[in-house]
């Protein structure tokens, strides 16, 4: 155990009742929670396992067991589930703040603060899977259809949404704009492009998170789209994920293809579907292939966008437009279901094959006119 580690357990040990009080104080508890106390009491476990994981990992039992007895509390406690997970970074930040006001050397502080937030975030994780699998148990044992189990997810994902939101967005927005104030005043300064790009995409996946956590998606208003023109724009746009990801894209479209929809709805389609082939390609020695093209068949659009990519397993295959499934060590699993629910909304389907040569998406929405746009 390092010196900053001791010093800080001993810094921590001496201001406990204080943290514990700002908590207690800040934290949120239904009057009809049956378990207010084991509320506290949970609180104080947790900042005991903070302690112990300042002076070492801890195993995964040891967040585990918390974990699962939070969540059974919870369930019986048929409460909000968003109150646990408010609590939870209630207690982090006011963690986070004393241990940045502890007077160690910040370049000491930063692995044991990402040692923190690890410990934090796997809690959150644990409790919260443990939570929707106590639910679903629930839920068949009354016999309700698959479906339901599904709309529990998003209603769980809605309330941790509510709760994230303000907390990510907020600072969000001021580091974007600050960073753009960044750009224009000092234009040759390295990096900022890179942060900015990064920047965009995280707030892009936190739109999609709150998007996926309404229970249906929102009407919006429509225009009439050429659909070649909004392709274009979108691959023009990906350029640099092509670039970086050592990837070609082939692109071939009727001109005269015109449909009824929102453009930023098919664009976050679109965007999607190519990212996913981007990231698939990576596992590809050698060259890297996308193609992308689209006509009318039937008075539909078939828009295909393939990559030659690893193949997708059958069985994968039927459940990749599912919720919260992914095959990717860091995905969220709401991607494809977002690009399901929007085609969808605008009278479409879409549906994938894969091969050991090519994997592709095919996109069918009703067309508009077959009219060449002068």
């Amino acid at each position: 155990m390092t010196s900053a580690s001791t010093m800080l357990i001993q810094y921590l040990e001496d201001h406990s009742d204080e943290f514990l009080h700002n908590w207690r104080k800040n934290i949120v508890i239904s009057d009809q929670d049956l378990y207010k106390e084991e509320v506290l009491k949970n609180g104080l476990k947790m900042f005991q396992l903070v302690k112990r994981a300042v002076e070492k990992p801890l195993s995964e039992e040891e967040i585990t067991f918390l974990a699962h007895k939070t969540a059974l509390e919870r369930v019986n406690a048929s409460v909000n589930i968003s109150e646990f997970v408010y609590n939870v970074n209630i207690g982090k930040s006011i963690i986070i703040k004393w241990v940045n006001n502890s007077g160690i050397e910040l370049r000491d502080l930063q692995p044991i603060i990402e040692e923190i937030n690890a410990l934090f975030d796997r809690f959150s994780y644990l409790a919260v899977r443990k939570y929707t699998e106590i639910k679903e148990q629930h839920l068949q044992e009354k016999e309700l259809y698959i479906d339901q189990t599904h709309k529990e997810r998003l209603t769980i994902l809605g309330q941790m949404s509510s709760s994230f939101v303000h907390e990510f967005r907020n600072p969000l927005t001021s580091i974007i704009g600050f960073t753009k104030l960044l750009q224009n005043d000092y234009p040759d300064l390295p990096y900022l492009d890179i942060m900015q790009h990064e920047l965009e995409q995280l707030n892009y996946r936190i739109s999609q998170f709150l998007h996926v956590s309404r229970k249906d998606i929102i009407e919006s208003i429509r225009e009439e789209i050429i659909l070649s023109n909004h392709l274009e724009e979108t691959i023009e746009f990906l350029y640099p994920s092509l670039l970086d990801g050592d990837v070609t894209i082939d692109f071939t479209c009727e001109t005269d293809i015109r449909v009824m929809g929102n453009s930023d709805e098919l664009r976050q389609v679109f965007l999607n579907l190519i990212m996913n082939s981007i990231d698939a390609l990576q596992e590809v020695e050698g060259h890297r292939q996308i193609h992308v093209s689209c006509e009318v068949k039937e008075s539909r659009t078939n828009l295909q966008i393939s990559n030659n990519g690893p193949l997708i397993k059958e069985e994968t295959i039927e459940a990749i437009f599912e919720p919260f499934y992914t095959t990717k060590d860091l995905g969220t699993g709401i991607g494809l279901y977002i690009c399901k629910k929007l085609i969808e909304k605008h009278g479409g389907e879409i549906r994938c094959q894969s091969t050991d040569e090519w994997t592709t998406f095919t996109i069918g929405i009703p067309v508009e006119s077959n009219v060449v746009v002068e």
